[in-house]
């Protein structure tokens, strides 16, 4: 600012002011414009999370990739998938839709056993520069805890909590996992999946049940699978905002028994399928492993007696395969005669023994 004399004419003097305050209000709308664009840059800087829980066998994965298939390949999304057991399987598909970095989180859900390990994976992702975070769940996770996680950190926002169903078979478990009413009670969206093969009266039967958990949350179907990315981005989530919920999300034994073992035979398609027609869904809840083929390799998903099989070619990987469900060790014999030779490695973990 200029210095006054005290000596100056009167019209001198209303010259002068008027000159200081014509600058001081340029100085003031530069300081204005300068934290409108700095506020600017830091929202832009902060990235979008997206949350998805459902049961196993939802179809969370299947949403998840078709999503990314819908965004182009301008929007890059970081993926973080979360696995109950040792044995990651879905990274070899995430591997071929739009992502700059698909990050699996084995040996456990992530809930307080694992929020240590969620910080570092939170910081690889970021790292990646996506233009949005998508974090899938475990079948046996509440999003309670991860929300808490991210909520720590200025660089994300939580933009949704996304449950899947299995419109189908919804009923059937819903009396064996406490989790499953968790995730469908604390949510900003309920994604119906897997209602496609059901008569009227069955479907509004086994959605009673979803209604009678959670009344008021939106519900959209999905066209096997597929949703509308602007029906799940962006709602600005009011999940969790009250604290009263928190006492409701103690730490989750596991829900299913599992096994994993490590395949070595070399697979033709019709005889997977021969194979896996011959696993009881009351039993199978989930079969998910990657296999050998004489051109490359199999990925093997299995859903509560069906599955899908996709051919992945010229992409070095370890066969693998983990199964889910109740009463499955039973089945061992089998298991190791249409899977494995290698009896070492099978690996049986029985639920409520949490990894």
């Amino acid at each position: 600012m200029k210095y006054v004399s005290p000596f100056l004419a009167s019209e001198e003097l209303e010259e002068l002011k008027l000159e200081i305050w014509d600058n001081d209000k340029k100085t003031f709308k530069k300081q204005k414009k300068q934290k409108k664009e700095t506020k600017k840059k830091n929202e832009i800087d902060i990235i979008p999370v997206t949350i998805f829980t459902g049961y196993l066998g939802s179809g969370k994965t299947t949403v998840i990739t078709k999503l990314m298939k819908s965004m182009g390949s301008d929007y890059k999304i970081a993926w973080l998938k979360n696995e109950i057991g040792s044995t990651g399987v879905d990274t070899e598909l995430a591997k071929l839709e739009n992502t700059t970095l698909v990050k699996e989180m084995l040996q456990g859900c992530i809930c307080h056993v694992m929020l240590s390990a969620l910080s570092d994976a939170l910081d690889e992702l970021i790292a990646s520069k996506p233009d949005r975070i998508i974090i899938e769940t475990s079948g046996s996770s509440t999003p309670a805890p991860v929300v808490f996680e991210i909520n720590k950190d200025d660089r994300l926002k939580i933009d949704g909590i996304i449950t899947v169903i299995d419109a189908e078979n919804f009923s059937g478990y819903l009396d064996k996992s406490f989790t499953l009413k968790l995730q469908v009670r604390y949510t900003d969206l309920i994604l119906i999946n897997k209602h496609e093969d059901l008569d009227e009266e069955t479907l509004e039967d086994n959605l009673d049940d979803v209604y009678e958990i959670n009344l008021d949350t939106p519900k959209i179907f999905t066209d096997r699978g597929k949703v509308n990315p602007s029906l799940v981005f962006g709602l600005d989530t009011k999940v969790f905002n009250s604290s009263e919920i928190v006492t409701d999300f103690y730490h989750q034994e596991m829900e299913v028994d599992l096994i994993e073992i490590l395949p070595k035979e070399n697979y033709t398609k019709d005889k997977l399928e021969t194979i896996l027609s011959e696993y009881p869904k009351k039993n199978f809840y989930r079969i998910k492993g990657v296999v050998k083929s004489e051109f490359g390799y199999f990925v093997i998903n299995y859903a509560f007696g069906k599955f899908e099989i996709i051919s992945i070619k010229n992409r070095k990987t370890k066969p693998r395969m983990v199964f889910m469900g109740e009463d499955i060790i039973e089945y061992k014999s089998k298991i190791n005669k249409d899977f494995s030779n290698l009896k070492e490695s099978f690996k049986f973990t029985e639920k409520h023994l949490h990894n």
